[in-house]
């Protein structure tokens, strides 16, 4: 059966190669950046899992959105509360407050945010963390059942993306909505956690 997706990656190959297949049959027409811009257009759907941004002639920009594709993986995973119960007017985390201003700030500060329940959560667990770097602590979460093998993993994606931002990978407000969505999402998951502990 194939997915809404593989049909849109279907129609838009068929299409730009219908149009190029077109252009070459006029008489007097060579290849040309028309007909290359068709080609690698219709390319383009089945190279997604390879690039994270492509620019085309034109300034046309394609950003394929690896967060989405994180928190897609969370909320599956069960990390993510469907409503962040407390993260109303009383309680506002530091990414929300500069998300609006600056978009590789946000995602850092929710980073941080990540970090800290973690340590919580080693530290309930009695974890030896002493010089413990994250994929350590992650994996020591999952070890000791507190985080399943899926969630650690999730959680190393996203923190991976995350730490990119704070290297100073380009981030717009489009990032920014992202961390204000679900950030406050995943530190209620993970602040239930430790409340459990």
């Amino acid at each position: 059966m194939l997915t809404s997706q593989r049909k849109t990656q279907i129609a838009i190959s068929c299409g730009s190669l219908l149009l190029a297949g077109l252009h070459l049959l006029w008489p007097g027409i060579r290849l040309d950046a028309v007909t290359l811009t068709l080609l690698c257009t219709a390319a383009v759907p089945w190279l997604v899992p390879l690039f994270k941004s492509l620019e085309l002639p034109g300034g046309w920009k394609i950003e394929f959105q690896e967060l989405q594709a994180t928190e897609q993986r969370a909320d599956k995973a069960g990390l993510l509360e469907e409503e962040a119960a407390g993260s109303g007017p009383d309680q506002e985390y530091s990414f929300q407050v500069v998300a609006n201003r600056d978009a590789n700030l946000a995602l850092a500060g929710l980073r941080i945010e990540i970090e800290k329940r973690l340590i919580s959560l080693a530290d309930g667990a009695e974890i030896k963390r002493r010089r413990m770097g994250i994929s350590s602590l992650l994996r020591s979460l999952s070890d000791r059942e507190i985080l399943s093998h899926e969630e650690r993993s999730v959680l190393w994606d996203m923190i991976g993306l995350l730490n990119s931002a704070a290297h100073g990978a380009s981030a717009d407000q489009q990032h920014a909505q992202w961390v204000l969505d679900v950030g406050p999402r995943l530190l209620a998951t993970l602040d239930k956690r430790i409340d459990q502990q």
